[in-house]
């Protein structure tokens, strides 16, 4: 059986582009798969807490050499660890907040790049090598190559970046909608077909990927 991970990372509720892109993944997934496992997570309702140095050490040392406060830490997010672990397909919701993504997405990705899920630098064998990845992704302005702030995107790259770490890079799209706060600032106004492009082109773009993940 294929499995579904959705995440959600938006505070916005139900004004979340992000969030909508997500969702119309997952209904076209399920779809797809309708003998598939789905879970969801919403980082934006109940995020995930942020790292603490007994979890990072935990994560270092074989059970049997950590203290109870380091085993108590490593086992409160074991869900976590197992959501990833059980995925054949991830979806995640990124909206842009200050060039890159929610602090939320962050703590998640702090728990999930351990040694255990770390590919073997030979063979590039891994736990999570070969699932496929699609992240979908809310902008307030442009920043694709050649505008004037593509320097500024911080959200695409880092998240790549962690990603890569432990093998989630391998089979990674990103979908952008951009320019979303054409409809909130005024002065962005002039560029809201901008937007009403990229939003229809991410929606047809995530349902044709989730037709084949």
């Amino acid at each position: 059986m294929t499995n579904l991970l959705h995440i959600d990372s938006s505070i916005r509720g139900d004004e979340s582009v992000s969030r909508e892109m997500s969702a119309a993944f997952a209904t076209a997934w399920q779809a797809a798969h309708p003998d598939g496992g789905y879970t969801y997570r919403d980082f934006g309702a109940a995020p995930v807490p942020h790292l603490t140095y007994d979890y990072v050490v935990a994560a270092q040392l074989p059970p049997e050499q950590r203290s109870a406060a380091q085993q108590a830490e490593w086992d409160a997010r074991r869900q976590v660890r197992d959501d990833v672990r059980a995925a054949d397909v991830i979806v995640l919701g990124v909206p842009m907040y200050n060039f890159t993504f929610p602090s939320p997405l962050k703590a998640w990705l702090d728990h999930i790049v351990v040694p255990e899920f770390v590919p073997d630098e030979q063979t590039g064998v891994g736990p999570l090598v070969g699932k496929k990845v699609v992240a979908v992704t809310a902008r307030g302005g442009a920043y694709g190559p050649g505008t004037p702030r593509a320097d500024f995107d911080f959200q695409e790259p880092l998240l790549r970046g962690v990603l890569s770490q432990i093998g989630l890079d391998q089979d990674l799209t990103f979908v952008h909608t951009e320019m979303v706060l054409s409809y909130v600032v005024e002065k962005l106004a002039q560029f809201r077909h901008i937007h009403d492009a990229s939003r229809e082109n991410a929606r047809k773009t995530v349902q044709e990927l989730a037709a084949v993940r």
